[in-house]
């Protein structure tokens, strides 16, 4: 009965060292090749992402291009709407705006929840906002963490880095190109094929809650004036 509980557990093991063998092979590929690579490309919802290995590093980079059936005010007020992060933004357990420094820079915090066997991580974020303009046709929003900003929160472990780059540009009346690339560096303890588990998921599942997002009537309905200025 032993031999066969053994044989058993062989076999269900053998499909996943079979794909940590692919998912190992394909990893030193990017490596050595330095580029970006599509990751997944869904053509139903108009969602694209990349990965990218940086030259001496473990820790994948991310680039995810999405259309957005909303117009770019829109997607501002999403975007600027921190509270709600936790019904659209990967993981996130918690978010809440810390200080508004400006009309064009304010600072932030999320909750992570990370995968099994990982404490979770909080991160501080400082976003700048440059606004589209007439001659500059979208808005730049450059996300930088500020890890000593406040206290760590224990049990949290506090991340060293969630950089990224966040690009909105208009197709037409009614559509929005979204378009970030960055990467994450959780900091503590963290195995390589966590972060980019994390950093190949994360950016699509965004885009997904971003397109549920821009269809509420809380955005798409609002008179109120945008917190802050992403178009002069």
């Amino acid at each position: 009965m032993i031999t066969r509980l053994c044989a058993s557990l062989l076999l269900a093991t053998l499909p996943a060292l079979a794909f940590a063998e692919r998912d190992l092979d394909d990893f030193r590929s990017e490596v050595a090749k330095n580029e970006w690579r599509l990751s997944k490309s869904d053509k139903l919802h108009e969602i694209k992402v990349y990965v990218k290995n940086e030259e001496g590093k473990n820790i994948r980079s991310f680039r995810v291009e999405a259309t957005l059936d909303a117009p770019i005010e829109v997607v501002a007020r999403v975007q600027s709407d921190i509270d709600n992060y936790t019904r659209w933004y990967f993981a996130t357990l918690e978010a809440k705006l810390l200080k508004k420094l400006s009309d064009r820079e304010y600072i932030f915090y999320m909750v992570h929840d990370a995968p099994i066997g990982m404490p979770d991580r909080d991160v501080v974020l400082k976003a700048t906002i440059e606004p589209m303009t007439a001659k500059k046709p979208y808005v730049v929003i450059k996300m930088v963490s500020v890890p000593d900003f406040i206290p760590a929160h224990p049990p949290y472990v506090r991340m060293t880095a969630e950089n990224y780059v966040v690009r909105f540009t208009p197709q037409g009346k009614d559509k929005t190109l979204l378009e970030s690339e960055g990467f994450i560096d959780p900091g503590g303890v963290s195995p390589s094929w966590a972060i980019n588990y994390i950093q190949g998921k994360g950016p699509y599942a965004n885009m997904m809650g971003m397109q549920r997002m821009v269809g509420l009537p809380l955005y798409r309905d609002a008179k109120s004036p945008l917190p802050y200025t992403f178009i002069e």
